[in-house]
C-alpha cells in the first residue's frame, strides 16, 4: 500500500507504507545525476519521470540526515510551484 504525500493537490514524496523501504520524492532535474553518481541508494523511479523524480533506498549508504534534506526540499519544490501557481 503506498502512502502519498501532498502539498496542495500537487504529491512530492511516495513510499510503501507496509515495507518503508525506500521512498521516491520529486527533486531538481539539475541535481539527479550527481545523486546517482554519488550514492547508489539513489535510483530511478518507477513508472514517473526521471527528469524530475528520484528513489531513494534505505539502510543504504545515504546518510539518513541527507535523506530527509531531500525530503524537505521535495516539498518545498512542490509547495514554491503550487504558490506560483496562486499568484497568477
Amino acid at each position: 500500500m503506498d502512502s502519498l504525500t501532498y502539498v496542495g493537490t500537487k504529491m512530492f514524496c511516495f513510499f510503501d507504507i507496509n515495507k518503508f523501504d525506500k521512498c521516491t520524492l520529486k527533486c531538481n532535474p539539475d541535481e539527479i545525476e550527481q545523486l546517482k553518481a554519488n550514492y547508489q541508494a539513489v535510483e530511478d523511479p518507477f513508472n514517473l519521470s526521471k527528469k524530475y523524480w528520484v528513489g531513494i533506498r534505505f539502510n543504504e549508504d545515504m546518510p539518513d540526515d541527507k535523506i530527509k534534506a531531500y525530503v524537505k526540499q521535495s516539498y518545498d519544490l512542490v509547495a514554491s510551484s503550487q504558490k506560483n501557481k496562486l499568484v497568477k
